[in-house]
């Protein structure tokens, strides 16, 4: 048994058919988690979606009423980068509530993972690059408004800059934003996280690390969030189709045991969320997801 909840949903899946972004992988992450012993059926919660209200905390009406009755431009499809469907809605709805379930069994348990979300490249106004709604801006503008927390930080490991989440939460100061990525890679426009890591391409395991450590232990230190929202990306991984830098999986594993800890021992609840991940082999990017919890789950016994 886990010594925190695991968030999961079926219909996490977006039914995408072929296409570059594996949505199969979230029930493929619960599958392994319970086939390999890591995770039991009492170790997971199913969320319910979203409410409308939660949603309207940090995107527009104007956007949350195009999702929801399909009345999406061509334009914003095409930005968009995945069909518009209901399946896709229902499931970034479920999403969004798992991201809030998994912040609410953080600041109760310590940890709280959602195997799905982390979709940080949505606006307020717009979807973008597989990104309909922003989970994580959701959880933390509900947890607020819930009088749980009152700052809160997002540590965002993506390949790709979390131009979103920059974006949503670009004048509010209770809001810290850190996004480590390649710079040479999507989106064109990176706008001003409060930290910014921009890294070369093909940086290794060891320069990774060496750049991300010292910067997220300032963090911690000068901000003292209430919690921490981590975006675990699988793409900075070496053979990912959409990235350029050269991770190892173990490499990976190391730099989410680094965050957690480094959080943890500051008594900072850990909101995890799995992201990106487009390697040839779907199993790789199960493997460097299904890594993050039991990473987590080291640094939560070891702490314990």
């Amino acid at each position: 048994m886990l010594p925190f909840k695991l968030i999961y949903h079926p219909e996490y899946d977006l039914n995408l058919g072929p296409h570059v972004f594996p949505s199969q992988k979230f029930r493929l992450i619960a599958e392994e988690l319970r086939r390999e012993g890591i995770a039991a059926a009492e170790d997971f919660l199913q969320p319910a979606p979203a409410s409308d209200e939660d949603m309207l905390r940090a995107h527009t009406a104007e956007w949350v009423a195009k999702l929801k009755n399909g009345t999406l431009s061509a334009s914003e499809v095409m930005l968009l980068e995945v069909p518009y469907s209901r399946e896709l809605v229902n499931a970034v709805w479920l999403a969004a509530g798992g991201t809030i379930l998994a912040g609410q069994c953080a600041l109760r348990d310590g940890f709280g993972c959602n195997l799905g979300g982390g979709f940080h490249h949505a606006h307020a106004n717009h979807g973008e690059g597989f990104c309909a709604i922003h989970d994580v801006a959701v959880a933390i503008r509900r947890l607020q408004a819930d009088g749980a927390i009152a700052k809160a930080m997002v540590v965002d490991t993506d390949v790709h800059h979390g131009n979103g989440t920059a974006h949503i939460f670009r004048a509010d100061a209770s809001i810290f934003t850190l996004s480590i990525h390649q710079l040479n890679n999507y989106p064109a426009r990176k706008p001003p996280s409060t930290v910014d890591l921009h890294l070369d391409d093909r940086v290794e395991d060891q320069e990774y690390l060496e750049t991300l450590l010292p910067a997220l232990q300032r963090a911690l230190e000068e901000f003292r969030p209430d919690v921490l929202f981590y975006v675990g990306g699988a793409d900075p991984f070496c053979e990912d189709q959409l990235g350029g830098l050269s991770l190892t999986k173990k490499g990976l594993q190391e730099r989410d045991r680094r965050v957690f800890l480094e959080a943890r021992q500051r008594g900072v609840p850990v909101a995890t969320t799995l992201a990106g991940g487009y390697a040839r082999r779907v199993e790789d990017t199960v493997r460097i997801h299904v890594n993050t919890i039991v990473a987590a789950r080291e640094v939560a016994i070891s702490l314990d």
